[in-house]
């Protein structure tokens, strides 16, 4: 994989994408979730002898994140017990796969062919265990979709809303040789302040999953869009206009620590 020329970020190379590097989010936004998320925590709960109905407003505001890290919060830190739920949400989630009730939302894999048409390297990542994602990306067929895929695990362990999995894959692909040539897209909060504290050029929000425009808007989305297939239009638009996407139509506000719960 060639990286872009070394050069001042004022002057990106003319004969080649300067958004060189797209880091896209799965659940939510390239594949559709349909409450398998949700489904699989309550399974897990049920199992550990929790009330499922007393943690899903903090899963719902929390989507996006590594899943171990939501257990840790939900059952008071308690390491063993979080690996416990963590492994059963895993269990769960794969049942739900394997039985069929996986898809890729419409035109997601379009687009990334797109993408990838236009020169850009493009990452699929998860807050997924390395299990449950390759469970889905066969269910798909998506192996040879992408140039790479990551989980925490791949990156340190720590998943959204840190910016490790976007940093990691420009670590590893070095496909642009500026952060801000990186786009990061998802349909959650945590997606957006990944993005935000990676230094991503382009942050887009999705709204074919968890949070809406508002949530995404006020943890630093630079764009909305109805779906992932509206991606290409906007990173071409950005280009066009002599830059990133970085302030137009960006939250009016830093962003918080915490997304708020999704509206139900």
């Amino acid at each position: 994989m060639t990286s872009s020329p070394t050069r001042p970020s004022t002057m990106p190379p003319t004969n080649a994408p300067r958004m060189n590097l797209v880091v896209l989010d799965m659940a939510g936004t390239t594949v559709a979730d349909d409450g398998l998320v949700e489904l699989a925590f309550t399974a897990a709960a049920e199992r550990l002898g929790e009330d499922p109905a007393a943690m899903i407003d903090y899963v719902r505001a929390t989507m996006g994140e590594s899943k171990i890290s939501v257990f840790r919060h939900l059952l008071g830190g308690d390491e063993t017990r979080a690996h416990q739920a963590n492994l059963a949400f895993e269990e769960a989630y794969g049942t739900l796969v394997s039985e069929g009730r996986i898809a890729a939302l419409p035109g997601a894999a379009g687009t990334i062919a797109a993408l990838r048409e236009q020169g850009r390297t493009v990452v699929l990542t998860t807050g997924f265990a390395r299990v449950t994602q390759d469970a889905v990306l066969d269910a798909l067929g998506w192996r040879d979709l992408v140039d790479l895929t990551l989980c925490p695990a791949d990156t340190g362990g720590r998943g959204r809303p840190c910016p490790d999995m976007v940093l990691g894959a420009l670590l590893r692909t070095g496909a642009v040789d500026d952060v801000r040539r990186t786009v990061v897209a998802g349909d959650t909060s945590y997606d957006m302040l990944s993005g935000v504290r990676a230094g991503a050029g382009i942050v887009a929000g999705v709204l074919t999953g968890a949070h809406d425009e508002a949530a995404l808007r006020r943890h630093g989305a630079t764009h909305v869009l109805a779906s992932v297939a509206g991606l290409p239009a906007a990173i071409e638009a950005a280009e066009a206009a002599g830059g990133t996407g970085a302030g137009r139509g960006a939250a009016t506000r830093p962003p918080s620590s915490r997304p708020p719960p999704r509206p139900r």
